[in-house]
């Protein structure tokens, strides 16, 4: 009986630590988003770090004739360099140009992040 309320407990834990973490990304994706500027209306735009070798790039929009439109752009970042894939498109190493745009992104983020986790420190 004691095993089964353990269990249940450990359970209960491992599922709050994934809502606290997937609050935690949605919360980034969003600061992530407004990097490069207002996020237009009908639209949806996240970037994010997901873990310490994989960042998303996600937009979602309504086009000129009224269909949902949605991209994602994954960056994987590996011993050999970084590479991206869009969709079901296979790998592809970034080039010079797309890497220091990627390299300063993710710079910016960590900075707005950071900034934004020691504004809500300061106010809890």
């Amino acid at each position: 009986m004691i095993s089964v309320f353990n269990g249940v407990l450990k359970q209960r834990a491992a599922n709050k630590r994934a809502e606290h973490k997937k609050a935690l990304i949605h919360f980034e994706a969003r600061i992530g988003g407004t990097l490069f500027g207002p996020v237009p209306k009908n639209h949806r735009r996240e970037f994010f770090c997901l873990d310490r070798h994989t960042w998303v790039w996600h937009e979602e929009w309504i086009d000129a004739n009224g269909e949902h439109r949605a991209l994602t752009t994954r960056y994987d970042i590996r011993p050999s360099g970084v590479v991206k894939s869009q969709g079901p498109a296979s790998y592809q190493a970034l080039s010079k140009e797309e890497f220091r745009n990627f390299y300063q992104a993710a710079l910016l983020y960590q900075k707005q992040v950071n900034t934004e986790y020691d504004r809500l420190l300061a106010h809890a």
